[in-house]
């Protein structure tokens, strides 16, 4: 099954995990008061994909997600521009699947299709400068190979005329949940972990987390490590609606590993108050119990049927169904209560969640300053 889980096997297999190091220059975060990182919400320049599936990691999947890939990217140009890094080799079949009037072309290596975990973290500053943070992504801990994909951010900034920012701290995009005023939601599982910032504290890590995206807060969850690739990124427990309003994964499968970290989650974020003293506001929403049986999902413990895993851009929120017409009948409800000024879109994304990933996964954004 050609799922993050899967692939991170082989590669550690293949001996194709090693840790390409940190290089020198890297430094903590200076004048912290001046960057913060807006709501997802807010509006945005562009959206970016990376076109990046290959046979070596999605085997007979990698047509199907790059069909995929283009509906996500047919969706977003609808409202914005969208950039689409693609291999040199594979320019003329991203064209096929995601050309329009709005789409930019970048050709460049890739490795894979995480965009999220990949790209650059825009920030900006209250003068309207755009700054780019790099947090050194290593594989989600040198599981996979990302010799090219570590690249993708610097690359990014370069495009968007953005200063840029290289982080001591590795993580990824996935792993950064804010509300543009000063409230971040992380998991621990993600970031204090030995298998990308050995070493390091849960003080410290929070220390430069806050100092690079404009944070005063981070909630903590606890997250669950070793289950996916990602050790529990955020973006599939909880997201940020608006300052001071949640929306939260509630898992209500028994035999799920997120059944119960889910509803710890759940504790924690009724309890918490933001940056502002609020206590946060929470919804619930749970993927389907039942949903579309094919050769994406069958036999598949890593399938993602996550509908929290969705994609803020302007004028609306591009998000998952799943084929059982009730969930995703309930959850685009729930959005569009939620976002009542955006359209709701609901694409089938199932080859990309057969990997172990979403819509919010395989996209990033640059803000509108």
């Amino acid at each position: 099954m050609p799922n993050r889980r899967t692939f991170l096997q082989l590669s550690l297999a293949a001996g194709l995990g090693a840790s390409l190091g940190l290089p020198l220059g890297l430094a903590r975060a200076e004048a912290p008061e001046r960057w913060f990182m807006p709501d997802e919400g807010e509006p945005q320049q562009r959206a970016f994909i990376a076109f990046g599936a290959q046979p070596a990691i999605w085997e007979d999947f990698t047509a199907d997600v790059q069909a995929a890939l283009g509906r996500i990217a047919q969706a977003i140009t609808r409202y914005q521009p969208l950039t689409v890094f693609c291999r040199p080799s594979e320019l003329a079949l991203a064209k096929q699947h995601c050309a329009s009037p709005h789409t930019q072309f970048v050709t460049c290596e890739l490795d894979d299709i995480w965009m999220r975990d990949i790209g650059a973290n825009f920030v900006v500053d209250d003068d309207g400068a755009l700054a780019a943070v790099d947090f050194n992504f290593n594989g989600w801990g040198n599981k996979q190979r990302h010799r090219n994909d570590a690249l993708l951010a610097k690359r990014v900034a370069t495009l968007a005329k953005a200063h840029y920012q290289r982080s001591e701290l590795v993580g990824e995009g996935g792993a950064i949940e804010v509300d543009g005023h000063g409230t971040g939601i992380m998991t621990e599982s993600s970031w204090v972990n030995t298998n990308r910032n050995p070493g390091w504290s849960k003080a410290e890590v929070e220390a430069e987390l806050k100092a690079r995206l404009g944070l005063s807060t981070i909630i903590w969850l606890p997250g669950i490590a070793g289950e996916d690739i990602t050790d529990g990124h955020v973006d599939f427990y909880a997201r940020f609606v608006r300052p001071g309003v949640v929306i939260a994964n509630l898992d209500n499968d028994p035999e799920s590993y997120d059944h119960a970290v889910t509803r710890k989650h759940l504790e924690i974020l009724k309890q918490a108050t933001d940056a502002e003293g609020r206590r946060l506001q929470v919804h619930v929403v749970s993927p389907p119990m039942r949903g579309r049986r094919n050769r994406f999902s069958k036999g598949n413990p890593d399938f993602a049927a996550g509908y929290i895993n969705y994609f803020v851009i302007n004028g609306a929120v591009i998000a998952p169904q799943f084929g059982d017409a009730q969930a995703d009948e309930k959850a685009r409800a729930l959005l569009a209560s939620l976002y009542p000024d955006r359209d709701i879109v609901q694409l089938d994304i199932d080859a990309i969640a057969a990997g172990g990933g979403g819509i919010h996964c395989v996209s990033h954004q640059c803000p509108a300053v």
